[in-house]
């Protein structure tokens, strides 16, 4: 009879491996389907990026590209050193600002997850009040030309951007969620608080701190606004900028009969803004595939208890 039951238990249990076996080959599957779906879209402007005006206009945007063509990319490249400094002025930006602006509202959100302090409810309304109303562009821009002179300077690329009150919030959470009774032990082992804060804090909050390194960057690496509004100087242009700049251009020179009659009265105009959406998307896209692990689980502080 005891034989029986381990016979009929181990069954039992290589059924039950059997069938979570196939719920996670059809979980899996589906995935992968559904992957491959979210890649449709990105394949199409590539496909774009490298086709001929003429074959976007008759055939409309094809996963193959029916008339194959560099002119887009030949446009954009025709003086590469200003695209290459582009992507320096960007790369430092977005690396500096990122580095700081982290640690900047780590330690803003950190202080204002700890109930003990004395400024909490000042700063916090601060902070908020800045997310319900704002000076305006016009005193905004006066403040940053006359006051802090920081026409044409790199600075202006990366104050502005230093402190989201949203991402400090999202720290906060997070900060308020780690167990008290851990920071208290290391309080009577003599720890003080910047030893709490960057020995046990910031490495119990990877995911959140990976999570808002990821916004910070995409703010800073999308930015084209400051550089309109303060930067005059080419050897300045982030490359969202530069590329925005190219595509006005492109826009003008089409709208000039005598400019385009030059190229055959067919200038690269929607091949070109495919082909800018690579050369402005690749490097945040590499970021996201080193810090995805971390991004699901950083959005949802705060959701579950």
């Amino acid at each position: 009879m005891a034989q029986q039951t381990i016979v009929i238990k181990q069954r039992s249990g290589n059924s039950y491996r059997k069938t979570a076996s196939i719920g996670r080959l059809a979980v899996n599957a589906v995935l992968i389907a559904f992957s491959l779906i979210c890649l449709i879209p990105v394949l199409l402007v590539l496909s774009a990026s490298v086709s001929t005006e003429t074959a976007i206009a008759q055939y409309g945007y094809t996963l193959l590209p029916m008339s194959f063509s560099t002119a887009a990319y030949d446009f954009i490249l025709a003086q590469p050193q200003r695209i290459m400094n582009a992507y320096v002025v960007t790369s430092i930006v977005t690396a500096i600002g990122t580095m700081f602006g982290l640690t900047i509202m780590s330690l803003l959100a950190y202080a204002l997850s700890r109930q003990r302090f004395a400024l909490r409810k000042p700063l916090s309304f601060y902070a908020f009040f800045t997310l319900l109303f704002n000076g305006g562009l016009i005193p905004f821009y006066l403040f940053v030309t006359q006051s802090l002179k920081l026409k044409d300077n790199p600075l202006i690329l990366i104050l502005p951007y230093l402190v989201s009150v949203w991402n400090v919030l999202l720290l906060r959470t997070s900060f308020q969620s780690l167990p008290e009774e851990l920071l208290d032990a290391a309080r009577i082992d003599g720890a003080n608080e910047w030893r709490i804060f960057f020995q046990i804090a910031i490495p119990m909050s990877t995911p959140v701190l990976a999570t808002v390194a990821l916004f910070t960057m995409l703010s800073y690496w999308n930015d084209w606004w400051m550089s309109l509004l303060f930067i005059n100087n080419k050897n300045l242009y982030s490359i969202q900028f530069l590329l925005y700049n190219i595509m006005q251009g492109l826009e003008k020179m089409n709208a000039t009969p005598e400019i385009a009659a030059r190229y055959g009265g067919n200038l690269p105009t929607l091949t070109v803004r495919m082909a800018m959406a690579f050369f402005a998307v690749g490097p945040v896209a590499l970021a996201y595939l080193f810090l995805q692990k971390y991004f699901i689980r950083g959005i949802t502080i705060g959701s579950l208890k």
